[in-house]
């Protein structure tokens, strides 16, 4: 048999006749007239000569290549099951009555065609160069996404309130009381799935979510469009007063029509995402709950809220993405109950990735803006949490850059586990609060009063920070009778702005045990360093903690540690002042710590300079 091949130019092959080569894996034999323009037949001729000579289940494929003034074609012999699957599974969506024009809906045509290839048994779904405005978009399995070069798939504008259509309607969930609207639903986004294996949504393209919400009105304004006042939280109404953690309410719910997310998942397995950007993404850029053996990897988010979210997600591999989200975190372990049950999300790596909180819409055009803001800085960190009712374990985060955002955060606050994390070879500038954040606390989001977490086993190894913010240092807090376990700093250089005051060393540190877990909810802290407190089993080894302009606090304080050692710690006190302030501290040792005597303290010390 012999099959025209318009895409076989693409492999760049020039090779002469009855050459031999391989390609992804394949044994070809090339067959060319010399690229003479007035012979086509005869190679076609000899090609099929050439398949009578091999076995059943083989054929030639010829490819037209492109030369001046000319088309050359190229005989390919390949095995025939190769011939056939790759252009049968190919599904253009236009072929399915796509205009991609931005203008049209084309909604019904991309499902068309998901569904043809559904029915055939899987394949890829393609989108050509164009603008596809949409609603939902179904996925299913074993079915692709391919979005080309020059390729959108557009969010489109709901329909004004009152009229139907639009996206998908939220689903029913019986347990939307423990977390917000967002994490609860995913039918309500641009493209979704649930219970599916084997999924893809690959290529160059984009996907825009111009007609999302971020979570409080119909859509939310793109970058230097018109921005209505946002809607007081919590409304002080009876559906906010009747539940135990004010979900769900009428700010945070949305109607149907309106989507709030780019990409959802839940209860999947077998995922892969790779090399597609998403700009204005809504509440979430891509939300996945629940969703196992899950690759992501060279993504570009520029977008309005959070990044990614893996919620109750095991097995999951993220690597080369760039995410700048000002307003929201960047990439973020979750383990909320909106699936109904503790879930753990575990087994995961977070490698070779950029966050930032740049204007949104400058990362991807290059400018990179810092406008100034009303309230705060910019998020764009990765985080666990803050929804943690199934705990965090087994997680690595490796070779990551930080860029004018908040710093790494690790929570614990709703009854789970986090535990065996390690965090090597960070890079930080011009981070706008804490630049390690480690948090225990007790705001137990979940049914039948779930018991107090643990956190546990945390290795952070070669950080590098400059232009921290002086308000938060290193802040590592558990709660009273919850201590924070097993904690290593290593190999650590943090250059904080400084500046702090007298006042500032006064402060009293809330616990705000129960409270949302941020740094800022700590206030200015009273060390301008390490703040750490309730926390078990504390070792920091090689690090080297200044600040750029004169500080007025402690460099570091600890308060209820037990077991802590310093070794090679190096923290530039003020004219006068105190390196390490001690509070109801056992079993202290700190040894080779420049302008520190070597000390060790086995009994407990209520209260000491050093």
């Amino acid at each position: 048999m012999v099959h025209i091949a318009p895409w076989a130019a693409s492999l760049g092959l020039f090779a002469g006749a009855g050459r031999l080569l391989r390609v992804g894996g394949l044994r070809l034999r090339l067959l060319t007239n010399g690229c003479r323009h007035n012979q086509p037949k005869s190679i076609l001729q000899e090609a099929t000569k050439e398949t009578e000579k091999r076995n059943e289940g083989e054929g030639i494929t010829l490819m037209p290549i492109p030369s001046v003034g000319r088309v050359c074609f190229v005989a390919i012999l390949v095995p025939a099951s190769v011939l056939l699957s790759q252009p049968a599974r190919t599904f253009d969506v236009r072929a399915y009555g796509a205009t991609g024009d931005g203008r049209t809906l084309d909604t019904d045509a991309i499902n068309r065609a998901i569904d043809a290839a559904s029915a055939a048994g899987g394949g890829t779904v393609w989108f050509a160069a164009g603008t596809y405005a949409s609603y939902s978009i179904h996925l299913k399995s074993d079915v692709g996404l391919y979005l080309d070069h020059g390729a959108t798939i557009l969010a489109a504008d709901p329909p004004p309130e009152g009229q139907p259509g639009g996206y998908d309607a939220p689903e029913p969930n019986a347990w939307d009381k423990y977390q917000d609207f967002g994490h609860c639903h995913w039918h309500n986004s641009l493209i979704w799935g649930e219970g599916l294996e084997n999924v893809s949504i690959a290529g160059p393209g984009r996907i825009s979510g111009r007609g999302l919400s971020r979570g409080f009105g119909r859509k939310d304004p793109l970058p230097g469009e018109p921005r209505p006042p946002r809607p007081a939280f919590p409304p002080p109404d009876d559906v906010t007063a009747a539940t135990p953690f004010g979900y769900p309410n009428k700010r945070d719910t949305l109607p149907a029509g309106v989507g709030n997310k780019a990409i959802a998942l839940k209860n999947c397995r077998n995922v892969i995402f790779r090399d597609f950007t998403i700009y204005h993404g809504g509440h979430f850029g891509i939300l996945a709950t629940g969703v196992d053996n899950w690759t992501c990897d060279g993504l570009k988010i520029d977008t309005n809220r959070d990044g990614i979210d893996f919620d109750c997600c095991q097995n999951v591999r993220v690597a080369g993405c760039t995410v700048n989200s000002p307003n929201d975190d960047g990439i973020c372990p979750k383990s909320s109950f909106g699936l109904g049950r503790k879930r753990a999300s575990k087994n995961i790596t977070i490698v070779n990735c950029q966050v930032s909180g740049y204007d949104e819409g400058t990362l991807l055009d290059g400018t990179y803006k810092r406008s100034p803001r009303a309230h705060g800085g910019p998020t764009g960190r990765i985080k666990f949490g803050t929804e943690a009712n199934g705990g965090f374990q087994n997680i690595t985060i490796a070779n990551c850059v930080f860029e004018y955002c908040s710093g790494l955060a690790l929570e614990e606050v709703d009854g789970g586990w986090m535990e065996d994390v390690t965090v090597t070879n960070l890079t930080m500038r011009d981070i706008v609060n804490a630049p390690i954040f480690i948090r225990l606390g007790s705001r137990l989001r979940g049914p039948d009063n779930p018991p107090m977490g643990v956190a546990r086993r945390i290795k952070i190894d070669t950080v590098v920070a400059s232009n921290v913010a002086a308000a938060q240092a290193i802040l590592i807090v558990g709660i009273p009778g919850s201590r924070i376990e097993d904690v290593t700093l290593s190999n650590i250089l943090i250059e904080y702005q400084g500046g702090g005051t007298k006042e500032d060393a006064a402060r009293v540190v809330p616990e705000d045990e129960k409270g949302y877990p941020e740094p800022g909810r700590f206030g200015r802290l009273p060390s301008w360093g390490m703040f750490a407190r309730h926390v078990k089993g504390l070792s920091l080894d090689h690090v080297e903690l200044r600040p750029a302009n004169a500080d007025l606090r402690p460099s570091i304080i600890l308060d209820d540690v037990v077991e802590a050692d310093f070794d090679h710690v190096k923290a530039t006190p003020a004219a006068g002042g105190p390196t390490v302030v001690l509070k109801n501290v056992t079993g202290l040792t700190m040894h080779n710590c420049p302008g520190l005597s070597d000390t060790h303290r086995d009994q407990p010390v209520a209260d000491e300079k050093l």
